[in-house]
């Protein structure tokens, strides 16, 4: 890839995206599956440009949303409402009302109580609503511990036993129509036995619901498939994944449900800066660069690791930082890192930024959003123009008194 003809047109900080790898990796993921029924459900959490949900929807994807907002994408780039489903431990009464008036495929309950709320916004609209229950299958899913969602310390669904006495109260009621379950443990998975185990836990439920007449139509596995960030990780293998969840499920007739974000997108990414300068403190070398924490955060807020090149630079590599401009110590990309030496305008390439970069983006010590790139069919397109001042104030500049 040309970098420096893409700074040159577009300017640094940016974000770019190999299309093409997408597809790549969706259609193997689906191939993996083909045995059964089964729905791909993107999450858009991971990685929402309209551009990139729009090529989705072309291949026929299903989206996971955890707010109105990705619903609002995921039709704005042309879904189907019956493609869409609603995920999220939180969700308002009006965003209840608005996925019902929507008429997604069905919606993801987190607990008792939010049950009851969308029983009664179903019923002031006259609508049955259709359900799944996320259960928690206290199931230890072996990864970082923000990103853990399967044990019972976790905020995320509901106890079996619980669960159990939802289905049974959505089955009575005039205005719940109980459709799916759901599970996920946490992201990043490397290790596959805890998903294993969550399946054949959830699937124990289903027998036991089917023998109360609650038949279900869709066994939602979740996301959480990790990718290999580091050179000694090695990456999930999609046959054995398929299969050992398919196990549990003889005599079922479910569709399999899948909600993969990080996996389709993580490693098609790159976010590329310039070096500003470097500077040492006494023996500690740090390369400053013109992205920092709010651009990309992973590193910051997990301490992931990310593979760094400064493409265009040869020589022998010392230890180093590599660090933004932002007025905080956390503000990194990499610790202890070992690198070439640099000067003011040589490009760096951090790599496997495709998710949760621009995502979890902000606009920290009043710094504009960076653009977004999209690489397909060997053409490369802008898909999200850099955001101005005048954008980032909009919303707050009309209030000034005069």
């Amino acid at each position: 890839m040309d970098y420096k003809q893409l700074k040159n047109e577009f300017q640094t900080p940016f974000y770019i995206y190999n299309f093409d790898f997408i597809k790549k990796r969706f259609l193997s993921l689906k191939e993996a599956f083909k045995a059964r029924k089964s729905q791909i459900f993107y999450a858009l959490k991971a990685n929402s440009n309209l551009s990139l949900l729009q090529m989705l929807v072309k291949l026929d994807s299903g989206f996971d949303c955890v707010s109105i907002g990705e619903i609002r994408r995921a039709l704005k780039a042309g879904a189907k409402p019956y493609k869409i489903i609603f995920s999220g431990v939180g969700k308002t009464k009006e965003e209840l009302k608005l996925a019902l008036e929507y008429d997604i495929l069905y919606i993801n309950l987190e607990s008792e109580a939010e049950m009851i709320l969308l029983e009664s916004v179903a019923k002031k609209l006259n609508l049955k609503a259709r359900i799944s229950i996320r259960v928690n299958p206290n199931v230890d899913a072996k990864t970082h511990p923000y990103i853990s969602t399967g044990l019972n310390e976790n905020k995320f669904g509901v106890e079996t036993q619980i669960a159990r006495k939802m289905y049974l109260y959505a089955k009575n009621s005039a205005f719940l129509e109980p459709v799916g379950v759901h599970f996920h443990i946490g992201s990043q998975l490397l290790e596959l036995s805890p998903i294993y185990e969550a399946a054949g836990i959830v699937a124990k439920l289903v027998r036991e619901l089917k023998a109360l007449q609650i038949e279900l139509k869709f066994f939602d596995i979740g996301g959480g498939l990790g990718v290999a960030y580091e050179k000694t990780d090695t990456e999930p293998k999609l046959y054995e994944y398929a299969q050992g969840i398919l196990k549990h499920l003889n005599g079922l007739d479910l569709t399999i449900g899948m909600e993969p974000g990080r996996y389709l997108v993580a490693k098609s990414g790159e976010f590329v800066c310039s070096v500003l300068y470097e500077k040492t403190n006494k023996d500690k070398r740090f390369i400053i660069v013109d992205g920092a924490m709010n651009d990309f955060i992973r590193p910051s807020l997990y301490e992931a690791y990310h593979e760094i090149i400064l493409p265009y630079n040869k020589g022998e590599e010392s230890e180093c930082d590599v660090v933004g401009g932002i007025c905080e110590s956390g503000d990194f990309f990499a610790r202890k890192r070992f690198l070439p030496k640099s000067k003011g305008g040589d490009i760096m390439v951090i790599k496997n930024a495709g998710a949760y970069g621009f995502s979890m983006s902000s606009n920290y010590n009043s710094r504009n959003r960076a653009c977004e790139l999209a690489l397909e069919e060997g053409q490369i397109r802008l898909i999200r123009q850099r955001e101005s001042f005048e954008e980032q104030i909009a919303l707050e500049e009309k209030f000034l008194k005069a």
